[in-house]
């Protein structure tokens, strides 16, 4: 079988974030957690900023409105990401 990620469509049931890592929990059931760093706009948000994360596109994306940031569940479930992950300190 041939894996097309183009055939993929994840949704999101809710959303949440907690010690600056982006929760959001999958129709399926399954949760998928990324450090905000991952992201540039994220990275530098405050965590009040990063606390507003709401469910936008039935469930599709997710959207920061103070940051006028907007990712993709997709995006994230198949592993896309602006920045690498960060070092350990």
């Amino acid at each position: 079988m041939i894996f097309n990620p183009n055939e993929f469509e994840f949704v999101a049931t809710r959303a949440w974030v907690a010690n600056r890592i982006v929760f959001m929990e999958l129709t399926d059931g399954r949760q998928i957690g990324f450090p905000a760093a991952r992201f540039n706009r994220l990275a530098h948000a405050t965590d009040e900023q990063l606390a507003s994360v709401t469910l936008r596109l039935g469930g599709s994306a997710m959207r920061w409105e103070a940051l006028d940031e907007d990712i993709t569940v997709t995006g994230v479930a198949l592993g896309r990401f602006q920045a690498p992950l960060p070092l350990a300190a």
